[in-house]
């Protein structure tokens, strides 16, 4: 993928710290994390562990996806494996074949098979930009981060220049922390603040462990899931001083916005009340913060040239 001149001044400005962004034609915004799935599960199988009846909504195909985000201006997205589907990312990438330019990925794999080198690097050069963890069953948290399978998942994300973004709990952060302290060229994008909040209250321990995070200099927050945090409750006004905490920490250079879709147009929510929120709602957030938490943080980390 070409980088564009767009782009390039973006990264460059990331990189020297400098206040610039160039325009971005408004509207033209990318929503970092996305499902999608189709009800043909014969050709795209589900995972043994599970069924058809898990699939909620049946079907959350990209036209689907379309309808909701198009009218609020996203044109870029960024699709995330649906675990529906496990270690099998062809759907995703079949849609991001047949939307070029429109879509980017997030791949699941398993860090503990053989070969894992050479399915990151293969699924890199059809277009991921990052490859999901999360501890699914593991009940030993530093087993599962400090495998040897994982050690070689965020060495090789280094190497290829994508990232590994962790969906994790906030009790998950301290080690998350030192995995960024043990390999500090590796991108790390974190899902949904950690899902601060997931259980009702914003605690204060767990921002700061959060926070922590913006010491190294390329770790980036999703502002996103807004649907099941905090008070859960549109136009989420609750989430604005979690959100302020986290541009004041990282910059806007390395928080993006996103929808987490289809979840977020479940029966009471909707698209709009998501993007509205970082776009027009917080008084505190400057065009510049926009422009970067709306756009040119995703497209800096996950529509880039990879190291293939």
């Amino acid at each position: 993928m070409k980088q564009t001149r767009r782009f390039f001044l973006a990264s460059a400005t990331a990189l020297t710290g400098c206040s610039l962004l160039p325009s971005v034609r408004k509207g033209n915004w990318t929503d970092a994390h996305v499902h999608v799935w189709t009800p043909d599960v014969e050709k795209y199988p589900l995972a043994r562990s599970y069924a058809v009846s898990d699939m909620r909504p049946p079907s959350f195909t990209p036209e689907q996806l379309f309808a909701h985000c198009k009218p609020e201006g996203v044109n870029r997205i960024v699709l995330i494996q649906m675990s529906y589907y496990q270690y099998d990312n062809r759907y995703m990438l079949d849609m991001m074949r047949a939307h070029q330019g429109v879509f980017s990925g997030v791949a699941i794999v398993d860090e503990h098979a053989e070969g894992l080198v050479g399915t990151m690097r293969e699924l890199v050069r059809q277009g991921v930009r990052g490859f999901r963890i999360y501890s699914g069953k593991e009940k030993n948290l530093s087993e599962w981060i400090g495998s040897s399978g994982m050690a070689t998942l965020w060495k090789t994300a280094a190497e290829l220049k994508v990232s590994v973004c962790p969906l994790i709990n906030p009790d998950t952060l301290p080690l998350i922390d030192k995995m960024c302290e043990w390999y500090p060229d590796t991108s790390v994008v974190i899902d949904h603040f950690a899902r601060i909040g997931m259980a009702g209250s914003i605690k204060d321990g767990e921002v700061k462990n959060l926070l922590r995070l913006a010491r190294h200099s390329r770790t980036h927050v999703k502002a996103s899931a807004f649907y099941a945090l905090g008070a859960k409750k549109a136009p989420y006004l609750d989430m604005g001083q979690m959100i302020r905490q986290v541009r004041d920490a990282f910059g806007p250079q390395r928080v993006m916005w996103a929808s987490d879709c289809p979840f977020q147009v479940d029966p009471g929510h909707n698209y709009h009340n998501s993007i509205a929120l970082i776009r027009d709602r917080l008084d505190f957030l400057s065009e510049q913060d926009k422009e970067w938490m709306l756009h040119g943080t995703a497209e800096k980390v996950f529509f880039s040239t990879a190291a293939v």
